[in-house]
């Protein structure tokens, strides 16, 4: 529980943090966006608390923005990933037979294929092609969570139809079947329920996953695009700069370690539990 409580205070910290990227940007009077040529890698100030990077925008303002990418991509990348893996997971559970054999390889098919090099391609694929506006950060988020949602769900189909499995011979869901419960029924009341602990761990796994993913993308350049912040592009602007201004790197460095931490720590205590 001690690991449970100590993720789950850092990841509150961050969208707190995040909640409060425009309070802070109005109560300095910046624009995280906007150069200020003259303000180049200034060391921190009251104006600039973490001073300014090498375009002479906000640090502190850009990494809190940042916040609001990473977290937003990290949470509904795992929503989307856990909500697909538990219908694939319990539809191959549940009817067995050839749908089963299809489900497993299939995952098994994506399971087998290279993740990142397949993520960057993908990624770099022109997002104007699929209707959505090139440079816009709503639209990379978007862009962003799908890709991650077209791999990410395996693992957690796998663990759910395994699951599942175990659920359904179990002598409790037998005997409902035996008194004419319906299906729907069943898995809603007995089956879903029972996956809820595992699940919870798979989810917290993938948060950590998507926000380590969308970093490398940003990082590459093919993620969220600039002027937009991010902290995986934070640090890709930052790279030339690690021995004339490396704190330029450190924060956003540090906002990515600290969010994988508190979901890594979120997984190992509801795994305890």
């Amino acid at each position: 529980m001690t690991r449970l409580r100590a993720g789950l205070a850092i990841l509150l910290l961050l969208v707190i943090a995040a909640v409060a990227a425009p309070g802070v940007a109005a109560w300095l009077g910046v624009d995280p966006d906007v150069p200020d040529i003259l303000a180049r890698q200034a060391p921190p100030s009251a104006d600039h608390p973490l001073g300014t990077d090498e375009l002479g925008r906000d640090i502190l303002v850009r990494l809190l923005v940042g916040a609001r990418v990473s977290l937003a991509v990290g949470a509904a990348a795992a929503v989307a990933s856990t909500v697909i893996g538990l219908a694939a997971g319990l539809l191959a559970a549940w009817r067995g037979g050839w749908v089963d054999a299809v489900v497993m390889r299939v995952a098994d098919g994506l399971l087998a294929l290279p993740a990142l090099p397949l993520l960057v391609l993908l990624a770099a694929l022109d997002p104007s092609a699929i209707g959505l506006p090139r440079g816009d950060a709503s639209a990379d988020v978007v862009r962003i969570v799908a890709i991650l949602a077209l791999f990410g769900w395996v693992g957690v189909a796998r663990l759910t139809r395994a699951a599942a499995i175990s659920v359904l011979a179990r002598d409790h869901v037998r005997a409902a079947r035996a008194l004419g419960v319906g299906e729907g029924r069943l898995l809603r009341r007995h089956v879903v329920p029972a996956l809820a602990a595992p699940l919870a761990v798979a989810g917290s796994l993938a948060v950590a996953g998507a926000i380590l993913a969308e970093s490398t993308l940003s990082f590459l350049g093919l993620g969220i695009q600039p002027p937009a912040a991010s902290w995986g592009n934070m640090l890709a602007n930052a790279q030339d700069l690690v021995f004339s201004a490396p704190m330029a790197a450190l924060w956003p460095g540090l906002a990515i370690a600290l969010a994988v931490a508190g979901a890594m720590l979120v997984a190992d205590g509801l795994r305890e539990g």
